[in-house]
């Protein structure tokens, strides 16, 4: 059996505002072959993450964070400091102790 996969979620830009202003959020991510009755199961890639984090984490006006299966134009995403795009971006498979950082490069006025 594959153990949980704990990771490290972070929020900023103004995107934090979106998960109750909490702009850190330290989750262990159960693995494909846990059964999982309470939660969204997690299958180990960055899409599959985005829907345990719209499911589970966010707060309130999805629509700012996601668009489709992606995150949505103007939030950079950082996977342990690389760009996502460099890591595969919705393919990635998460890895214990990752860092994910999405950034919102939008801001109102």
């Amino acid at each position: 059996m594959a153990a949980p996969i704990a990771i490290h979620l972070e929020f900023g830009g103004g995107a934090e505002l979106l998960f109750n202003g909490v702009k850190e959020h330290h989750v262990t991510l159960p693995s494909q072959s846990e059964p999982c009755f309470v939660c969204v199961c997690f299958l180990g890639d960055m899409k599959q993450l985005l829907v345990w984090i719209q499911r589970n984490l966010l707060k309130e006006r999805p629509e700012l964070f996601v668009q489709g299966d992606s995150v949505r134009p103007g939030i950079l995403v950082l996977i342990n400091d690389a760009d996502w795009e460099l890591m595969g971006q919705l393919d990635y498979q998460l890895q214990d102790q990752d860092n994910i950082v999405f950034i919102s490069t939008l801001h109102g006025g």
